[in-house]
């Protein structure tokens, strides 16, 4: 099987033109033309994922983060972008087009929590947020439940009052505290936020949940290594956790 035809699939349920106007997406390296192998599916494509590919008879690797965003001034020896070449591995991101449409990762997050989505809210910057309603809930004991879900740490901040609706953003979403109180809701879920965020939600009445942007948007790993296994049965998908932060 070519490239190309899992490409076409890709492009299919998670158009490429879903994706910002900043964003790089889709084939970034390698040749559509080429026979595949095998695939890994991961967050993040680094040195240790192309070793997994390799150990694992795999020229094909689709990662979520671009593995080409900013403009390149070099391909050095050992770098990401040379060793995909030198042993002919091919990569197609699919970034901010996954995060938003349907049954990707925002849908993959919510789903793992157990969260009912009630509707799609585009923020100005075009981001296609999940509003999403739960059983009246403490913000500690839905920070439990956080964290046991997703197997992460969770900072949060609490209100003092239940969360019922709370607005979802996986990856960094801090900028989405005002959207969030505009729309009726009672906390934000997301990550990377900013120490100005979390006392910004306390000074406006909301809780904020940072359950960190590994692990908010691995979940989509493991669900598209199912779906493209399920479309192409003749190839096989490794699905591949590549989370280098650690904690104490």
């Amino acid at each position: 099987m070519k490239c190309k035809k899992i490409l076409d699939f890709l492009n299919e349920k998670y158009p490429l033109s879903e994706a910002l106007s900043f964003d790089n997406v889709g084939l970034l390296v390698g040749d559509e033309n080429a026979e595949v192998s095998g695939v890994v599916v991961t967050l993040d494509c680094d040195i240790d994922t192309i070793k997994f590919a390799i150990k694992n008879g795999c020229n094909l690797i689709i990662s979520h983060h671009p593995v080409i965003f900013d403009p390149l001034k070099k391909v050095a020896a050992g770098s990401v972008v040379h060793e995909l070449i030198k042993n002919g591995i091919s990569v197609i991101s699919m970034h901010t087009n996954l995060d938003f449409y349907e049954n990707g990762v925002n849908d993959c997050l919510c789903s793992l929590l157990g969260f009912t989505v009630t509707d799609i809210i585009e923020a100005d910057d075009g981001c296609k947020l999940r509003k999403c309603q739960i059983p009246p809930t403490a913000p500690q004991n839905l920070a439990v439940k956080m964290k046991a879900a997703l197997g992460t740490s969770v900072r949060y901040t609490d209100s003092d009052r239940l969360v019922e609706n709370l607005l979802v953003c996986a990856g960094s979403g801090g900028d989405f505290l005002g959207l969030a109180k505009n729309i009726g809701c009672d906390a934000l879920l997301t990550a990377d936020v900013k120490h100005h965020v979390f006392i910004d939600s306390i000074n406006c009445g909301l809780s904020v949940f940072d359950a960190g942007h590994f692990a908010t948007e691995d979940v989509i790993t493991t669900p598209l290594s199912k779906l493209l296994s399920k479309k192409f049965y003749d190839v096989k998908f490794l699905p591949f956790h590549t989370n280098k932060i650690k904690y104490c």
